[in-house]
């Protein structure tokens, strides 16, 4: 049942990479009032994930101690360094005769780091519990939606056709899917190491949330409507994780 529920969840992630393709059907400026919702949705959930479900579980397993921090505080370490790894082409602004801009390679592969680990959390989150694994790839699917629509954007903006594109973006998000994969085969007979990827995925969460999607809503500052607007949808976010933690 774990194997089912995973691969269908990192099934579901994988195919996510198809929504780069809105940026052709939509309107840029459309398109972007409509994302920046997903960005405070996914806030509550990534926040929710952490310390409704990830915290508690890791604290009624085994408890939360000191090591456990250290994961935290290594899983933030970790995707801190993805993230300059992934804008590491912002150095690389010359123009070069390749038809294929390089920063465009440096994107995916970074990218393809980030979804390998999307589907190692997951897979253990599951290993946990069915609750655990279904509120962590929400709180993945509405942190990806924003990202996978921007790294199509990028490939476009490198030198790719369209359906090269979306081929490269599938191919990296696809990851995800082998990621979690060899965390099922491996977690499994080592006992309580899913509790330590999970941790490290904790602290990944609250590092995209707190540095990377609330920075962006706290562009709207000034316009009290909007600024209400993102509220009530961090709320929504945090909700579901709540009705989450009643489910199997």
């Amino acid at each position: 049942m774990i194997w089912l529920y995973t691969i269908i969840s990192v099934g579901l992630i994988s195919v996510l990479s198809f929504v780069g393709a809105l940026v052709l059907a939509v309107n840029k400026e459309k398109l972007g009032n409509i994302l920046i919702y997903f960005v405070s949705f996914s806030v509550g959930a990534l926040f929710g994930d952490v310390f409704i479900h990830i915290i508690p579980e890791i604290s009624a397993e085994g408890g939360f101690d000191l090591t456990f921090g250290l994961y935290f505080l290594l899983g933030v370490m970790i995707f801190f360094v993805i993230e300059q790894f992934i804008h590491w082409h912002h150095c690389h602004k010359v123009e070069h005769h390749h038809k294929i801009k390089p920063f465009a390679y440096t994107n995916l592969i970074g990218d393809g780091l980030h979804n390998l680990l999307d589907g190692m959390i997951v897979a253990a989150s599951f290993m946990v519990s069915i609750p655990v694994g279904m509120a962590t790839t929400l709180a993945v699917i509405f942190h990806e939606i924003p990202q996978e629509i921007g790294d199509f954007g990028v490939l476009l903006y490198a030198g790719f056709k369209k359906k090269t594109a979306l081929l490269f973006n599938f191919a990296s998000a696809f990851l995800a899917v082998i990621g979690a994969v060899l965390t099922l085969i491996f977690l499994q007979s080592v006992e309580g190491l899913e509790l330590i990827v999970l941790a490290i995925a904790g602290g990944g969460f609250l590092y995209i949330a707190g540095s990377d999607l609330m920075p962006e809503l706290q562009r709207h500052e000034g316009d009290l409507m909007k600024s209400f607007k993102h509220f009530i949808m961090i709320l929504l976010g945090i909700l579901v994780m709540v009705v989450l933690t009643f489910v199997g």
